[in-house]
């Protein structure tokens, strides 16, 4: 169950390392908890399980065992049978809607905040990559990546592409290519943490300070 009264859910521990090192960065660790479905007494790590964890975690607002809840959840793509974005946003909206939370009409490249009839914090929603587009979090990366690491990030995408017959689908393939640039950096092996850990991306353009200010909004 949770150990913060700050949840950041996600849908898996790859989100999860990823997140907490975002904390780090905007000093947010000590306060927010980022946690998959599991670590709060779910089922199972999913885009599912984050729904229906959603349900159990949202009540305990109203009791002061929570003071703040933000969601990061993929797209997915709807013509590989993924809910993609504006079906995604509607689940949301419907699960958090009879606990009073009501969607903002804001800007959504800056994040989706859902405001709550009697003064509770704002419930918060990212929809990867960008709350504008189908895709998941490696869609995101993508743009970021610095430009000093564009020159291998390409030659990891042409290997990626350069494969005859790939075992992955064809949605995939940009989460190939962000595994493959990272399996080419000085130490293989790490997940998608590593590309904050090792500074790997761009963290003043727009599309990056974004999801940075979301988190800093909702959060403090």
């Amino acid at each position: 169950m949770p150990t913060s009264q700050k949840i950041l859910l996600v849908e898996g521990d790859s989100d999860k390392s990823f997140f907490e090192k975002i904390c780090k960065k905007l000093s947010l660790d000590n306060s927010v908890q980022v946690a998959p479905p599991k670590d709060v007494g779910g089922g199972r790590n999913s885009k599912e399980g984050v729904f229906q964890r959603l349900e159990i975690l949202l009540p305990q607002l109203a009791d002061g065992q929570l003071t703040h809840i933000a969601v990061v959840i993929d797209a997915d793509y709807v013509e590989c049978n993924g809910l993609g974005l504006q079906r995604t946003i509607e689940r949301v909206s419907k699960i958090v809607k009879p606990f009073d939370f009501e969607l903002r009409q804001d800007d959504r490249k800056k994040g989706l905040y859902f405001k709550h009839s009697d003064g509770f914090s704002d419930f918060g929603l990212w929809v990867m990559p960008d709350n504008e587009n189908e895709g998941m979090l490696e869609d995101w990366i993508k743009p970021c990546i610095k430009n000093d690491e564009s020159e291998l990030f390409e030659k990891a995408s042409q290997a990626v592409t350069s494969l005859s017959s790939p075992k992955f689908k064809p949605h995939l393939k940009t989460k190939a290519k962000i595994a493959t640039w990272l399996a080419w950096q000085k130490q293989p092996g790490h997940g998608l943490y590593w590309a904050i850990k090792e500074n790997l991306l761009d963290e003043d353009i727009e599309y990056y300070k974004n999801l940075e200010n979301w988190l800093v909004q909702i959060f403090q």
